[in-house]
């Protein structure tokens, strides 16, 4: 951002201006907009008190922003002799979206190859700090990094041990997106499993792209384990209890890498639905032979073409 806009911005927003905006619900993205352009011309670092006189913003509210930023990575305290100040953390840079998707796609890949976590999970932070779509962050950065992972494993190129810790970097990059605060709306629901222990990566993917999108979802993890005569009546328990309104929309989503995972959970779906009626979707994400019959309301292999596909749905029903 050009000085003279961070400039602009500052003035703008002090004082009176900036108050108005926060008794109206002003998002806390804008307030990390700034505050990172108060911070970054502030070599020395700033109180809390002066931070709140710079912004506009009551004192004992801005320390709730900065307790809360802080604990997100983007800003930190340092005790100066009796006074505390606050500076942004190293490495949180600014990028504009969503032009540098591609950018932190590669930036992304390259840190979780060479094990640099800390550097992936920032570059994630800071992707955030600059108002990405977390979903895009999801289908267009973690989606295809799980892909060349196994791409990886399955030709041979890394071993099992180095799969397994750079699938926990992934998990944990998920989590960090996961923790982005939205607004749920109750009449979008979603159940997210995966049939096999190869596919949880992405059901963890599609569960925080839900989340991200606005929708209460709840994740199951790998239902491997649960493969057996009275999942059905198991699964129908547990709808009664989390979708209590069944006229609201409700979309199962299985992710799948076997075709017999992916034909034993969609019947038992399947025959959950006939108990549930129309409100009920089943969405099967996996590579099916062509020869393969297994019913489902959506069949892909694409996580942002499922993620539009039950978005679609959830349009229609309320029309």
């Amino acid at each position: 951002m050009p000085n003279c806009w961070s400039n602009y911005l500052v003035m703008l927003y002090t004082g009176r201006t900036f108050s108005k905006f926060v008794t109206r619900g002003y998002q806390s993205e804008k307030i990390k907009e700034i505050l990172i352009d108060v911070l970054r011309n502030s070599k020395t670092g700033l109180s809390g008190t002066e931070i709140s006189k710079k912004l506009g913003i009551n004192r004992i509210t801005m320390t709730k922003y900065l307790n809360v930023f802080s604990a997100e990575g983007l800003v930190k305290q340092k005790n100066i002799g009796s006074v505390n100040l606050w500076f942004i953390e190293e490495g949180v840079t600014h990028f504009n979206f969503p032009a540098d998707f591609f950018q932190v796609q590669t930036r992304y890949l390259e840190y979780l190859l060479s094990g640099e976590h800390k550097e992936a999970y920032g570059l994630l932070r800071n992707s955030l700090h600059s108002s990405a779509n977390p979903v895009k962050i999801l289908t267009e950065v973690i989606s295809p990094a799980i892909d060349s992972v196994r791409d990886l494993y399955e030709k041979g190129k890394i071993g099992k041990s180095e799969k397994n810790f750079l699938d926990e970097i992934i998990s944990n990059s998920i989590q960090i997106i996961n923790l982005t605060e939205v607004d749920i709306n109750p009449k979008k629901n979603a159940i997210v499993f995966s049939t096999d222990h190869d596919s949880t990566l992405l059901a963890q993917t599609a569960s925080a792209a839900f989340h991200a999108d606005g929708w209460k979802v709840s994740q199951l993890g790998d239902m491997s384990s649960a493969i057996d005569v009275m999942f059905d009546i198991d699964l129908q328990k547990f709808l009664n209890k989390i979708w209590t309104k069944k006229q609201d929309l409700m979309i199962i989503v299985i992710f799948s890498s076997t075709e017999s995972g992916s034909k034993f959970f969609s019947e038992a779906v399947n025959s959950s639905k006939t108990k549930f009626g129309k409100a009920l979707h089943l969405v099967l994400c996996t590579k099916l032979a062509k020869k393969t019959k297994i019913k489902a309301d959506f069949v892909c292999e694409d996580l942002d073409t499922m993620l539009q596909w039950c978005q679609t749905v959830y349009e229609s029903s309320q029309s």
